[in-house]
């Protein structure tokens, strides 16, 4: 409880948590927000601005050059980009912080190679990666979430590998060795729990770049499949028509930079809550 008045105090964090709140409830309720059917296309009503009445509504939004509702779009959209974002930040967090456990822990031949591993996966551009990756597994999302969960658990093992070469020189790691505790059991009750705060601030500020680098994979053609509504799918379909029709553009873009900057703000906000070098709580 002390935690959360802490975090209701800072007014930027409680600005990003209502950008995530508002993006979770699109996710969830996509079908039943959706003024208009993101698939459904209308030639006639092509390209119209925001603000115009279709059917037997309103495009708030306008149209794309297919004469579909833009906000039907984006809000069914809001759906891939935070499954992403968050299915690949796990899968990245599951190998990232055990493999850091590992590398920390045993800091010898293993440990070392995990680091070097690390590093040669560093030297190469992400984006270059993601895209030879996909274009030989090919566009889906199944793939696209393993790509991004694939390569980005270099950041993990560093932080985690780091706290757990001093973690284990604690008097609480080496009674546990003396008393006789297995390997994996110091690992997952003594060095786990005292990572745990460092793995939740670089989540928190992973699902923003996952989303970015979705929307970036998208815009290239290399993310999900072309009929699924994704935020760099519009983007793509509608940069042909920029200077007729900005809001084709404009409106996945907002989307994109609003949900991209809450995320930030509540993970900028969770950092320093959890880094006791940075702030201290007080009662």
């Amino acid at each position: 409880m002390r935690f959360v008045r802490h975090f209701l105090r800072e007014r930027l964090a409680l600005v990003g948590a209502l950008i995530l709140l508002v993006v979770v409830v699109c996710a969830v309720a996509s079908v039943h927000l959706a003024p208009f059917d993101p698939d459904d296309q209308d030639i006639l009503a092509r390209l119209l601005p925001p603000g115009s009445p279709g059917g037997d509504g309103t495009h708030w939004l306008g149209t794309d050059a297919l004469g579909r509702d833009v906000l039907s779009r984006i809000i069914v959209g809001a759906r891939i980009s935070l499954l992403v974002g968050v299915l690949a930040m796990a899968i990245s967090a599951v190998v990232g912080i055990g493999l850091g456990l590992i590398a920390g822990y045993e800091d010898r031949y293993l440990g070392r190679m995990l680091m070097v591993l690390g590093d040669m996966q560093l030297a190469v551009p992400f984006l270059v990666l993601a895209l030879a990756v996909v274009a030989v597994l090919g566009a889906s999302l199944a793939n696209l979430v393993l790509v991004l969960g694939l390569t980005n658990w270099v950041q993990y093992v560093r932080v985690v590998r780091a706290e757990c070469l001093v973690l284990r020189e604690r008097e609480f790691v080496q009674a546990a060795r003396a008393l006789g505790a297995s390997v994996p059991r110091i690992l997952l009750r003594h060095l786990l729990p005292n990572v745990a705060s460092s793995a939740v601030v670089i989540s928190s500020l992973l699902i923003a770049r996952m989303i970015l680098f979705e929307s970036s994979l998208s815009y290239l053609g290399l993310g999900v499949p072309p009929e699924i509504p994704t935020w760099g799918g519009m983007i793509a379909d509608g940069r042909d028509y920029i200077s007729t029709a900005w809001w084709v553009v404009a409106m996945p873009g907002l989307a994109l930079f609003t949900t991209v900057v809450g995320v930030n703000l509540i993970g900028d906000r969770l950092r320093d809550l959890l880094d006791p070098g940075l702030t201290q709580l007080d009662g």
